[in-house]
C-alpha cells in the first residue's frame, strides 16, 4: 500500500520503506512504509497485533528489520554501528513507553536526569535541567517521589520529560496514554503536543485511541503489518 502524503514541500526526516519483521513464525511487519517530516505529529493506528509497536521499534533503531530500510536524516540505520545507534537513541531520539518504564529505585528527577548523566553531563547540571523539564510538564511537585508513589498520569509526565530532556529531534510515543483515564489522557497529550510544537520536535504516536490520534497532523493505519487506507480494519 502507498504511504499517505507528508506535508507538501517538506522533505522527510525519518523514512521507512518496505519493512518486514518477524517474531519467530509471526510476521509483525509485511512491507510497511511510512514517512515522518520534521516537526510533524504522525499517529500510527491499528488494532492490537497489527504491528504498530514493532514499526516504532524499527524506526527508533531498537530492533533491526528483517528486510526493508529505515533512513534518518539521510543515514541508513542498518549501516550504522551500534555505538552510533546508541548515541542517536540517547540524544536525537526520545522514547515514551505505554507504562513509562521508569526505573523504580530512582526518584522522578533522577529518572529524567539519567539520559543526561549517560551523555556525560555532571550530576548537578543534569538534575537542574531535569527539574526544569518536570516543571514544564507540571510534575515539579513529584520530583523527589519514586515511580511507585506516582499516579499513572504523573508517571507519564515524568516519562515525557525524560524523553525530551536531551532535546531530541524525534519522540517515539508508544501508547503513551493506554493506562490513563480520560482526564489524564487529555493532560498528557496536551503537554506533549504543546512541547513538540514549541520546539519543532517530530512525534511518532502509536495509539489505538481515535481521541489520541486526533491530536496528530496526520494518521496512517496498520493492518496485518502494512499501511492500509484509513477505514480498513486490521
Amino acid at each position: 500500500m502507498s504511504n499517505p502524503p507528508r506535508p507538501t514541500g517538506t522533505p522527510p526526516l525519518l523514512t521507512a520503506r518496505d519493512l518486514v519483521k518477524a517474531h519467530g513464525r509471526t510476521e509483525a511487519l509485511r512491507g510497511a512504509s511510512v514517512d515522518l517530516a520534521p516537526g510533524e505529529i504522525l499517529a500510527v493506528t491499528g488494532s492490537s497485533g497489527s504491528g504498530k509497536s514493532t514499526l516504532l521499534h524499527c524506526l527508533a533503531g531498537i530492533v533491526r528489520p528483517d528486510a526493508g530500510e529505515v533512513t534518518y536524516a539521510g543515514e541508513r540505520l542498518a549501516g550504522l554501528p551500534e555505538r552510533r545507534l546508541s548515541a542517536l537513541r540517547r540524544t536525537e531520539f526520545g522514547v515514551v513507553f505505554q507504562f513509562g518504564q521508569l526505573i523504580p529505585e530512582l526518584t522522578a528527577v533522577d529518572n529524567v536526569a539519567l539520559p543526561l548523566l549517560l551523555g556525560g553531563i555532571a550530576r548537578p547540571e543534569a538534575r537542574e535541567r531535569a527539574g526544569e523539564w518536570l516543571e514544564r510538564f507540571g510534575a515539579a511537585g513529584q520530583a523527589e517521589l519514586r515511580p511507585g508513589e506516582l499516579s499513572g498520569g504523573q508517571a507519564q509526565r515524568v516519562a515525557l520529560a525524560r524523553a525530551l530532556v536531551t532535546g531530541p529531534k524525534v519522540v517515539f510515543a508508544d501508547e503513551p496514554t493506554g493506562a490513563l483515564d480520560s482526564l489524564a489522557t487529555e493532560q498528557v497529550m496536551t503537554a506533549l503536543v504543546r512541547t513538540a510544537r514549541s520546539r519543532g520536535v517530530a512525534v511518532l504516536l502509536i495509539t489505538h485511541d481515535a481521541r489520541v490520534a486526533a491530536y496528530a497532523d496526520r494518521e496512517v493505519r496498520l493492518a496485518d503489518g502494512a499501511v492500509a487506507p484509513l477505514g480498513v480494519s486490521a
